[in-house]
């Protein structure tokens, strides 16, 4: 098979990934519950359990959490580059059969910025504080589902903004005892 052969037959899986998935969405009540959680994902969680190890860990921690959160910007300026340098459309925007059931943050699909900043938030903060990990592994898989349920991703832009966060958040494990920080 080559490039291009290959090339079609990953963009013929992702539409066929993205249409089942965003085929649940033609339940309300499936709809609604991944809305949730999609809003919950755009930052409340992530919060919320930012909150929980200042609370668990003490104020000790305190230098550790805003270094995850100058991580979380680092993940921003990687997915903002990457989607002005792919300018991929959204699916519902090339395909009329997707249904739309959440308004996107910005324009462009790839990478999911949603998925990068669970996965990385997920690892770091499930670093610190393991007993997490119950609540937000759960959490960013229905995070990464809802953002093809709800159309606006394809699977490959949720697996690479994966990778990348899961890349990001190991970098900053590796890097922080060299910064002084004990994570």
């Amino acid at each position: 098979m080559n490039f291009k052969n290959a090339k079609i037959k990953i963009l013929d899986l992702d539409l066929k990934g993205c249409l089942y998935l965003n085929n649940l969405s033609q339940s309300q009540r499936i709809s609604l519950f991944f809305k949730i959680i999609s809003r919950l994902g755009d930052g409340p969680f992530w919060y919320a359990m930012l909150i929980v190890v200042w609370y668990i860990q003490g104020i000790d921690y305190t230098l550790q959490i805003l270094y995850v959160i100058l991580a979380g910007s680092l993940g921003t300026a990687i997915y903002k580059f990457l989607k002005h340098k792919t300018v991929r459309p959204r699916p519902y925007q090339v395909h009329q059969v997707i249904i739309l059931g959440e308004r996107p943050l910005d324009h462009f699909s790839f990478p999911s910025g949603h998925t990068l900043h669970a996965v990385m938030a997920t690892i770091v903060l499930g670093y610190i504080l393991p007993l997490l990990l119950v609540v937000m592994l759960p959490f960013t898989i229905l995070v990464a589902l809802s953002r093809m349920v709800l159309g606006l991703h394809y699977p490959t832009d949720v697996m690479v903004g994966a990778i990348i966060g899961a890349t990001v958040a190991s970098a900053i494990i590796m890097v922080a005892p060299y910064l002084g920080l004990i994570l």
